[in-house]
């Protein structure tokens, strides 16, 4: 048994282990892309070297096999930096987008294609599930939403972009169903939020959400804050925003109205509550009143965790400056909620952080017809009341949407493994980039060569299963592609393991159509 080290740690191991499989028996956690147990080891993607030690070379741990005296590194500067490097070559050439546009500029960041993937299919309820992971307020918002996410759309480069925002009415406004979400283990921490306008509903949502007790209290005599402005302008209706407080109550939100905070009782509140949230609107009165440092009309924040210099005073929405969008500040809401849960938890606020993107730009015209592979030709839809849309109108206008966004956004070992390394998708980035392609002749997969990292596990899955005409390397050096060969479609290539090709694929290159 050949005896190595591994980060100065000694092991011995059977003849014939590779170095990764040598590091996984110790616990040592190598990434690797192009590596699948059962299959060949063909090192394609290099994410998973390691350095010898006695040399300096860098080697691929999963093709390597452990010998006497080996002496590894698998974790320092260096190492981590030529796996960086080897991610950012493989994202060079990558064409997709991780999440879709219209997600990304979103600043609640909801899933818009996933909402509209279930409303296409008639499924209102499920949409609503998706939209309440990340908005408080959908009903109020369906309503007086500025629809950022629409102004990106990529439907808009086909004709017009996808009516989003009353896709998102429709799903909070069926009469017959809410959705209260599932909250996490009673903390027995309480929160005090500071005003009823959409950025403290939203904290104090997510902060129930997450297992927090919370009481928000309002110094009017109605709650809503500056929605209030909404009603009177005619924006919103009032029956909109009785129902989504009563929501907010029954999922456990406790209200106060009449009830101002100002020196007499501050420190009350701050000795009954672990945490406040002060999301009273324009406060730099009130914030110099109880004893806050303002700043530029507001209160000051540390602009990453939303935290005052007091600990465990935090503000959010127009406390810290006045926002004109309903929707950014129910955002800021949430990502105030964030940090408060982490310093509840952990003793100190954390940033929001989005998990890595690749993104490719503006769709060309001759990829307009790859993404409506998907889609409908349908132009869009225009209800006819002034409600918004009925069940049919809403399903024919979902149907409208591209499905820009990845099928395997979760679990995509190149976004992972970028998102680890913290890698720069356009470091090697050079010239035109390929043109996007979608093969859909396939009843149960989809094929996107242009996200494929071509490390041949599909390859040979369809050559383990005896597949008749199977996949294949086609072409030389950097325009060699995973094709079908003699020009057959991809449904006769793959009769029997389309399905295993795909759970196998490291990127969305292969995914299930359902995705």
């Amino acid at each position: 048994m050949p005896r190595l080290k591994i980060d100065n740690i000694a092991i011995d191991v059977p003849e014939g282990t590779t170095v990764l499989k040598a590091a996984l028996s110790m616990g040592i956690q190598i990434p690797s892309m192009c590596y699948l147990e059962g299959c060949s080891n063909h090192p394609t993607c290099m994410v998973c070297m390691v350095r010898n030690n006695s040399n300096q070379q860098m080697l691929p741990s999963c093709a390597t096999l452990a010998t006497e005296g080996m002496d590894l590194a698998s974790n320092d500067p260096e190492v981590f930096e030529a796996r960086k490097e080897a991610i950012e070559l493989l994202l060079s050439d990558h064409v997709g987008d991780c999440e879709a546009p219209c997600r990304v500029a979103c600043p609640a960041y909801m899933d818009i294609p996933k909402m509209n993937r279930f409303i296409a299919k008639g499924e209102f309820d499920e949409a609503l599930k998706v939209v309440k992971e990340e908005i408080a307020l959908p009903g109020i918002l369906g309503h007086i939403c500025s629809a950022p996410c629409e102004k990106v759309c990529r439907r808009k480069d086909v004709d017009q972009a996808v009516s989003i925002c009353l896709l998102k009415r429709i799903s909070a406004d069926e009469e017959e169903f809410f959705y209260l979400p599932i909250k996490k283990k009673n903390s027995g921490k309480k929160v005090a939020v500071i005003g009823s306008g959409p950025a403290g509903l939203a904290a104090a949502y997510h902060l129930v959400k997450d297992g927090h007790a919370c009481e928000v209290f309002e110094q009017e005599n109605r709650l809503g804050g500056s929605l209030i402005e909404s009603l009177k302008n005619g924006e919103l209706p009032e029956n909109i925003l009785t129902k989504e407080i009563e929501i907010l109550k029954q999922f456990g939100l406790v209200f106060h109205t009449d009830k101002k905070i100002d020196k007499e009782n501050w420190e009350q509140i701050k000795s009954d509550f672990n945490a406040v949230i002060i999301a009273t609107g324009s406060v730099t009165e009130i914030g110099e009143e109880l004893g806050l440092k303002t700043a530029n009309a507001g209160v000051w924040i540390n602009s990453d965790t939303f935290a005052t210099e007091q600990t465990g005073i935090f503000a959010t929405g127009s406390a810290i400056r006045v926002q004109k969008m309903a929707v950014k500040a129910v955002a800021m809401g949430k990502e105030c909620a964030w940090s408060v849960d982490e310093f509840l938890r952990n003793g100190e606020g954390k940033a929001t952080r989005r998990a890595f993107n690749s993104r490719f730009g503006t769709l060309r015209k001759e990829e307009l017809s790859e993404y409506l592979k998907e889609s409908v030709s349908d132009v869009r839809v225009e209800a006819k009341s002034v409600k918004g849309f009925t069940k049919e109108e809403a399903m024919q206008e979902a149907a409208r949407c591209l499905h820009c966004d990845c099928r395997k956004v979760d679990n995509c070992k190149l976004r992972i493994c970028a998102d680890t390394h913290n890698a720069d998708r356009r470091r090697f980035v050079f010239g035109e980039r390929n043109s996007a392609v979608k093969y859909f002749d396939h009843e149960s997969i989809v094929y996107e060569p242009e996200k494929c990292i071509k490390c041949g596990l599909c390859i040979e899955i369809a050559e383990r299963h005896q597949e008749k005409t199977g996949l294949t390397n086609i072409g030389r050096g950097f325009t060699v592609k995973v094709a079908v060969p003699f020009h057959q479609s991809i449904n006769k290539a793959l009769t029997i393991a389309a399905k295993e090709c795909a759970a196998a694929c490291p990127t969305g290159a292969l995914s299930l159509r359902s995705n």
